[in-house]
């Protein structure tokens, strides 16, 4: 069997088991093989802070192949199964998505996100009828090629507050239940925050939910008890780095000392932790 293969499996597994699938978001090797060795099982790549790493603002102002040449040096470089967020697909076509999804399998990774967010606020989510369409090019993707990817789903329509908030819901789920029938593995519906709406969503959807971690959101053992199955922490975590690094610049620019870089990992763990495996 194709290695991918059972690595897709496995992390379709995951999605089912009993206990929540926490999913860290790495941007580049050295944040991926932390989070490896902290002994998750896989890993899910940030789209965002991949393009802040690069010099890109967020929101596919970075090019697919730039993109995923960061996916495939994380993918060859940890042992686990890797899921890629290639936004939107870097095109508005079936064919986009279909290109995307066969570029994110050669690039080592073995699932992707597929957002429907447009960043732009006249028309801020794809017409639903064309981010079907990329569901299936995606679906059929990882058919030609033996990799049976698994897709997380992703609707704006929380994170992107559209339309009025008392009718965001019922067109959250509508779309959700496209993506679901679609064949989409996984529904992410970041935004979401209370307890009450996410259990709603588990409860209607019926199948494995996707939950963004900011601010407000349970805390992940809160998340399993609702029927969540997967959670992730988006650019958190290298935006949380990057106030590290900004720290350390307001202390070296204001008194010349360097107490912020006291709590570094160690020269020799790091060199450690680089060994090619």
């Amino acid at each position: 069997m194709d290695p991918r293969q059972s690595k897709a499996e496995a992390l379709r597994a995951l999605h089912h088991a009993p206990k929540i699938l926490v999913l860290p978001n790495p941007w580049d090797v050295a944040s991926a093989r932390i989070f490896e060795t902290a002994g998750f099982p896989a890993l899910a790549t940030t789209s965002a802070g991949i393009a802040f790493a690069l010099g890109y603002p967020d929101g596919q102002r970075i090019t697919r192949q730039e993109m995923l040449s960061v996916v495939a040096r994380i993918a060859s470089n940890v042992a686990v199964p890797v899921t890629a967020d290639v936004e939107a697909a870097y095109g508005d076509s079936a064919e986009a998505a279909e290109l995307t999804a066969a570029g994110v399998i050669e690039a080592g990774a073995v699932g992707l996100n597929l957002e429907d967010g447009t960043d732009d606020p006249a028309h801020p989510l794809v017409d639903l009828p064309l981010q079907l369409e990329k569901i299936n090019a995606v679906r059929g993707a990882g058919d030609a090629i033996g990799v049976p990817l698994v897709l997380n789903a992703r609707t704006d329509v929380y994170l992107a507050a559209v339309g009025p908030v008392e009718k965001r819901y019922d067109e959250a789920l509508r779309r959700a239940v496209a993506f679901r029938d679609a064949g989409a593995d996984c529904i992410f519906i970041p935004g979401v925050k209370d307890a009450p709406t996410i259990s709603r969503f588990v409860r209607d959807l019926q199948c494995p939910i996707n939950i963004l971690a900011m601010p407000g959101v349970p805390p992940a053992p809160e998340l399993q008890k609702l029927g969540v199955a997967r959670v992730t922490i988006g650019s958190g975590a290298m935006r949380a780095t990057m106030g590290l690094v900004r720290s350390i610049a307001d202390e070296l620019r204001a008194s010349g000392t360097y107490h912020t870089m006291e709590a570094a990992i160690p020269h020799s763990d790091m060199n450690r932790l680089m060994q090619r495996k």
